[in-house]
């Protein structure tokens, strides 16, 4: 029977649970669970039930496998062999061929996914956030080069890898175009190769032809199992270096700008754009105006300070002020004269055996940067429900690369910090009861992510906006825009990779007053703040390293320091700090579901020959968690039901309803039970799921 009490107005406590007979589910013979179809259409509910059942089954067994062995002490065999892998023994393809099959069935579905209204502000703010920094680029390079890169070789590989990424790619969300570390790798060979006489566009098609096949030896042999081992360690200090190549770019602008009144117009320009872009950001997070509002703020923001300031600088006595303005060339054209196919035989003997070593690093410096980006853009504050593919992508990225240098364009790769802007861009919002409250501040409102709009159109269409920026007449129009206003993008695009940066955070918690620290604060739960402060000294001395190398000729081997930052986490930390302390400083880049392809992250338990569930399961598993808090009880999430008067509210507070479709609350999903308010609201009805149990009802409690 249920129990009953009257601790207030319209409470009441939830009955016992239902008697559960353990014999009711049947575990299915081994083939018949691994031939199981990978439904994409199965609905929520289902999924998150399968995944419960399973976590109860898997429990079971291994209640089951402990007490056999206890029983068979006296003998040598174990009921249960699990398969380890020879690290030696590597199957070639497999991790690509996993990953298109996982990936397949959703391709038709992340088409006609894309019918959502937030494709629409994210294909135009990526248009924006890619092709701003990407011009940026281009004028460095420009200066650095001789002329040898510009405008349209830097459009047409974001086009190139846009295009190739978006149709093919297992991982469509992540954008690709032009880095800082590929603008400081093009121009430290520039500097090494071009004294020695060497065709530079050749050298470096052959650098391109070279990481081609080391990419592809990369895809084929699985490398990219070993992104297991990458954690917020080692991508929050490669994020952390980006965010100072964009200032320090920035500041490389103005200084070009000689010293007179042009540079101290630039300087009042780049600061303005600064302030107004990053108040736009802040204005998109804040409770200020209408929800509408604060999105298209958040949204637009930062292209209409561009083209405001594009035209604020021909104001008033600005307008008698020379400034210097993005360099151009002429539509579809290379910047230098010459054809878009480089001539890679060109160059001697010797330099083709040069180009190996160069190859390596840009090998390694894209495997680290791209899938370091992929990760970041799947991170597990999103709640995707489609899988990766990290071989099959770095494959593509081995094809774009050789294509690239073919073409004499900078080779593109996964953008930080635009790849997670996409994916942020592509989440659906929705407001419900913060479940962390309690006490006087009980029922107070929060924002969470309900889902992430998963397809290709937005990567596709902010491509073809860019190489509809090639044209004649949009060509005439960025010519327009002072280099002060191309700096102050730099500003923005580095304060908002710093703002979110994991060591910015920790730095501004030691900083922080500890009795003004929430108690919430997972940081706080670190008895050695010296561990912290330790742990954030380390950071910032593999990023003084990374960012020391880069401003001297040695430039062209930074990725080798990047690299090693992953066996300095894997091995050396756990020395210094306990397991306790890094469980907390340091965590998983992306999701288990997102994981799969490369055999989870590491650490953690992993199923006979390294798959982890499915990744519907998963997948719904990383959705509800992001949905309803860390803890994965049932709060509620959806549009109308998240409203503080709806059925689902209503029960959370332990009221009654008088309208009826009250979902079931996650919390019961696995007894398999559901419930509603009957429908003069004075009797909360739960309805058993399974077959042989009987319905039953508690009334409610009033006073």
């Amino acid at each position: 029977m249920a129990s009953q009490q009257g601790g207030g107005n319209n409470t009441f406590s939830l009955p016992n649970p239902l008697p559960h007979d353990p014999n009711t589910h049947t575990r299915k013979p081994w083939h018949q669970r691994l031939t199981l179809p990978f439904n994409p259409s199965s609905s929520h509910d289902e999924a998150a039930s399968a995944v419960r059942d399973r976590e109860i089954e898997r429990e079971r067994e291994n209640a089951n496998a402990n007490d056999l062995h206890h029983a068979q002490t006296n003998t040598n065999t174990s009921t249960r062999t699990k398969h380890v892998a020879k690290w030696w023994k590597v199957r070639l393809f497999r991790g690509m061929v996993n990953d298109v099959r996982r990936r397949l069935p959703f391709y038709w579905s992340d088409w006609t996914d894309a019918w959502d209204y937030r494709v629409v502000p994210a294909t135009v703010y990526m248009y924006f956030a890619n092709i701003l920094p990407a011009l940026a680029f281009s004028l460095d390079m420009f200066t650095k080069t001789n002329m040898s890169y510009g405008v349209n070789e830097v459009l047409l590989a974001s086009v190139l890898g846009s295009v190739v990424f978006a149709v093919f790619a297992a991982q469509p969300l992540v954008i690709v175009g032009v880095t800082g570390p590929i603008t400081v790798f093009n121009y430290t060979v520039y500097d090494i190769m071009t004294p020695t006489g060497t065709n530079y566009f050749a050298f470096m098609a052959l650098i391109g032809l070279w990481s081609l096949v080391m990419h592809w030896i990369l895809a084929i042999t699985n490398a990219c199992n070993a992104l297991k081992y990458v954690t917020r360690f080692s991508c929050d200090i490669f994020g952390f270096y980006v965010a100072f190549i964009y200032l320090q770019k920035g500041i490389q602008v103005l200084t070009r700008q000689g010293s007179t009144e042009p540079f101290y117009l630039s300087i009042v320009i780049s600061l303005l754009v600064l302030v107004v872009g990053y108040l736009c950001g802040v204005v998109g997070s804040s409770p200020l105006f209408q929800h509408y509002v604060r999105v298209f703020i958040k949204d637009y923001g930062t292209p209409l300070t561009v083209v405001f300031f594009t035209g604020f600088v021909h104001i008033g006595r600005m307008r008698d002020v020379n400034l210097e303005t993005l360099p151009t060339s002429k539509a579809f054209f290379p910047t230098v004269d010459r054809g878009w196919f480089i001539h890679f035989w060109d160059i001697s003997i010797g330099d083709v055996f040069i180009a190996i070593p160069f190859a390596v690093l840009l090998t390694i410096l894209f495997y680290f940067d791209h899938n370091v980006s992929s990760l970041i853009a799947q991170g597990t504050e999103f709640p995707l429900r489609k899988p990766a593919g990290f071989h099959w992508d770095i494959f593509l990225l081995g094809l774009t690369t050789g294509v690239a240098g073919l073409l004499g364009i900078p080779f593109p790769n996964g953008l930080i910090p635009q790849a997670p802007f996409h994916t942020s861009s592509l989440c659906v919002t929705k407001v419900i009861t913060d479940p962390h409250e309690e006490g006087s501040s009980k029922g107070h409102l929060t924002t969470v992510i309900s889902h992430v709009v998963e397809q290709r159109f937005s990567n596709l269409a902010q491509g073809l906006l860019t190489l509809g920026t090639m044209t004649g007449p949009l060509l005439i129009v960025l010519h327009l825009i002072p280099q002060g206003v191309l700096a102050g993008l730099f500003f923005v695009m580095g304060v908002q990779a710093l703002e979110g940066n994991g060591i910015t955070l920790k730095i501004l918690f030691l900083l922080r007053d500890a009795k003004l620290t929430p108690a919430s604060e997972p940081l706080r739960r670190i008895r050695r703040r010296g561990a912290v402060w330790g742990f954030v000294a380390i950071q910032l001395l593999g990023f003084g390293a990374t960012f020391a190398i880069t401003q001297t000729i040695a430039a062209v081997g930074f990725p080798i320091f990047i690299l090693l930052l992953v066996p300095v986490r894997t091995w050396l930390l756990p020395k210094y700090f306990e397991d306790s302390e890094l469980r907390i400083l340091d965590a998983p880049t992306a999701s288990p579901f997102t994981m799969i392809s490369v055999g989870g992250n590491y650490g953690e338990s992993e199923e006979e020959d390294g798959v982890v569930g499915s990744g519907q399961e998963t997948a719904v598993q990383s959705g509800l968690q992001s949905g309803m808090g860390s803890d994965g009880e049932g709060v509620l999430v959806g549009g109308k039901d998240a409203d503080a008067d709806s059925d689902e509210a209503r029960a959370e507070r332990g009221e009654g309803g008088s309208r009826l479709g009250m979902k079931r609350r996650e919390s019961w999903r696995g007894e398999g039970r559901s419930g509603r308010w009957n429908e003069s609201g004075d009797r909360f009805e739960l309805q058993d799921r399974r077959p042989g149990v009987s319905r039953r009802s508690v009334s409610r409690q009033s006073k």
